[in-house]
């Protein structure tokens, strides 16, 4: 019975891969730092829409603004779904993408209302 506790199912050592709906401490790392800058920059963006180039905002700059949380709304409604367990792990790199799109944006539009290059 000893060789049957420590069976690695072919992989050269214990299996202790997560099971589905559990993550690593790893995941919730890289998890913490892409939401945590994901938001960092959206709040940056949503105030830099309503306070620059000048008061009062520009209709453009709030626009903009605007589609940018409606992204984010999609987003979030994917890392509740993935969070329940309703959306398979694949749905995961889905996630990093969309992200990491918002974090494009959202740098695309700081330059845009900075005017940086102008």
């Amino acid at each position: 019975m000893e060789g049957f506790a420590a069976r690695g199912y072919g992989t050269g050592g214990p299996d202790n891969r997560p099971l589905f709906g559990e993550t690593s401490a790893r995941d919730r790392v890289i998890n913490l730092v892409v939401g945590g800058l994901t938001s960092l920059l959206l709040v940056v963006t949503l105030i830099s829409a309503f306070v620059f180039p000048q008061l009062p905002p520009k209709p453009v700059n709030i626009f903009f603004a605007f589609c940018i949380s409606l992204c984010c709304i999609s987003a979030g409604i994917l890392i509740y779904w993935y969070r329940q367990g309703d959306l398979e792990p694949k749905f995961r790199n889905l996630i990093y993408y969309i992200l990491f799109s918002i974090i494009m944006l959202c740098i695309c539009a700081n330059l845009y209302f900075h005017e940086v290059g102008k």
